[in-house]
């Protein structure tokens, strides 16, 4: 989330969470330079951000065999896998599912919990009914646990799976032209046709996948009465899908004879 889709950060955090759990964990340095090359990012840039990676605990350092390398740092592999969850796996709710709602109360003292709860809250995908009333499919329910257990703000919160009676006001609980902007983007990164090689396939792959992978947290996948006539996210899932199912082979089949 703290990286803008394109930037040289967030490609690497893609190529990363999409290719080193299938090579064992570990990639060379040299190895990891070249996949940014193949998609369009220079040796320097791909360095410095290698480094910011680090530092969000994202991977290690690690030689092997007396060769620089990087390895996925092991506290980062949970989410690695949640992530798998979300980004290929997308949801949407049918017209008779319930919904999570949250109520919660944190005392000014502890403004910035409070600030960090509204912040992740808005991360998965909920929308805000009021400032301390938030609101979610209910398939996200446990995802809204974990964030007040990790928060230590769980005595503090009151979790409801409830229908809602009246109208949802979706455009007001939600930025849905945030969420528009980003279904927007990620159709035009879509747009060109994906070329014959595999290092093509390679690039249009982790542009794609780079430019959705945000998309699955920050839209909910509300019912289909509840947004506009128009609504992008529909088309967005069924070119995402198609993307995975032709293009992904030959992507890791580029990888596969890069680390060889």
């Amino acid at each position: 989330m703290e990286s803008s889709p394109g930037s040289t950060t967030s490609l690497l955090r893609t190529i990363v969470g999409t290719s080193l759990r299938r090579l064992g964990g570990w990639i060379s340095v040299a190895h990891l330079v070249e996949l940014g090359a193949a998609v369009g990012l220079p040796d320097a840039r791909t360095r410095t951000a290698l480094a910011r990676i680090k530092a969000k605990g994202l991977l290690d350092a690690e030689r092997r065999g007396g060769v620089p390398g990087y390895a996925i740092a092991a506290g980062a592999i949970p989410m690695l896998e949640r992530g798998d969850r979300r980004i290929f796996r997308p949801r949407s709710m049918g017209d008779e599912d319930r919904w999570c709602l949250v109520s919660y109360s944190v005392p000014e003292e502890s403004r910035d919990l409070r600030h960090q709860l509204r912040r992740r809250l808005t991360w998965i995908g909920c929308g805000a009914v009021s400032p301390a009333l938030w609101i979610c499919p209910e398939y996200l329910t446990d995802e809204v646990e974990q964030i007040l257990a990790d928060l230590g703000l769980a005595g503090n919160a009151t979790v409801f799976r409830a229908e809602v009676r009246g109208a949802v006001d979706a455009a007001r609980w939600w930025d849905l032209d945030a969420i528009r902007a980003r279904h927007e983007a990620f159709l035009v990164a879509c747009a060109a046709p994906v070329g014959h090689t595999a290092e093509e396939a390679f690039r249009a792959w982790i542009h794609g996948l780079d430019a959705w992978r945000i998309i699955p947290y920050v839209d909910p996948g509300l019912p289909a009465r509840l947004l506009p006539g128009d609504w992008p996210g529909h088309r967005s899932v069924a070119v995402f899908l198609e993307l995975r199912d032709r293009v992904l082979p030959r992507a890791q089949a580029y990888v596969d004879g890069v680390t060889r």
